[in-house]
């Protein structure tokens, strides 16, 4: 069976769905998105998603083009329709179709396009196992990171430079010396039975996984400090991990030529895991 999406109302073939070339999103990065993750069906915590996304519609000016309640019955669509038990959804949404100009246009509506994907949960299992290796990068990116902004070329270049030294994600670093966050994930370090983590401001995104993790450590009394870190600390930590709507909870085993503990998932990497899974609301 060939996939489906869904575009500006209709669902079609994943291999026929297109945009119009002068949607804003292709030519300005217009638009903001959102990744939802899909577990055993059910989408997990989709209430902190759709909050975020309208709120980066807000930020930037852009008018939903369906009602708030009308997301859901569309992505439960696209995960019936393309029989994704585990997986993820791709939301976009633009500003729309517009003759090409910097100011905003009048009267457009915006372009909703929805993607599903199927993500074999073995993937996660084997990689979760053996941990990932994390390169530190210059933090390239805008000053208004906390909107979830299509706008990637930063973190994409980031992303391309730690795969080119066999590394599964990059920890971005400011010009203070200090990790703001990964880049597509939020960066964890374990000290001391202490885990940490950047606290929010407008150089870091308010990960979904990250607050559903922050709250499952309160509910279980782990200790949770929101606090800068820089090589030093990472050097000096005894676990390190990455959170993400994809990735849940992974641990870390290396950034860039130093070995995190003793190179392998530690023991809070199922402790934090379960934590996570036992508060993850899903829908």
């Amino acid at each position: 069976m060939s996939r489906v999406s869904y575009v500006n109302g209709e669902y079609l073939d994943y291999n026929f769905a297109k945009v119009h070339i002068e949607d804003r999103g292709y030519q300005f990065a217009d638009g903001i998105y959102e990744v939802f993750s899909v577990i055993e069906g059910k989408i997990v915590d989709y209430d902190g998603h759709i909050n975020r996304l309208f709120r980066s519609l807000s930020e930037i000016e852009i008018k939903s083009p369906i009602h708030k309640k009308s997301y859901y019955f569309h992505i439960k669509n696209i995960i019936n329709k393309n029989l994704i038990n585990n997986g993820l959804i791709y939301l976009q949404v633009t500003r729309g179709v517009a003759s090409r100009d910097f100011k905003f246009p009048k009267n457009t509506k915006g372009s909703l396009v929805i993607i599903g994907k199927t993500i074999h949960s073995e993937n996660y299992e084997k990689a979760f196992n053996k941990g990932i290796q994390v390169k530190i990068e210059k933090d390239l990116r805008w000053k208004r990171v906390d909107i979830k902004t299509i706008n990637l070329l930063a973190p994409v270049l980031a992303k391309e430079s730690a795969a080119k030294h066999n590394c599964e994600e990059a920890w971005l670093i400011d010009q203070d010396g200090f990790i703001t966050e990964g880049s597509s994930s939020t960066a964890w370090i374990l000290k001391s039975n202490t885990l940490y983590t950047t606290p929010l401001s407008n150089s870091i995104l308010k990960g979904i996984t990250r607050q559903t993790l922050i709250r499952g450590l309160k509910n279980n009394n782990l200790k949770l400090m929101e606090k800068r870190f820089n090589i030093k600390d990472i050097k000096a930590s005894d676990e390190a991990f990455i959170t993400s709507a994809t990735q849940y909870v992974m641990p870390v085993i290396r950034v860039d030529n130093f070995r995190i503990g003793n190179g392998k998932p530690g023991k809070y990497a199922e402790i934090f895991r379960k934590v996570y899974m036992e508060a993850v609301k899903l829908s």
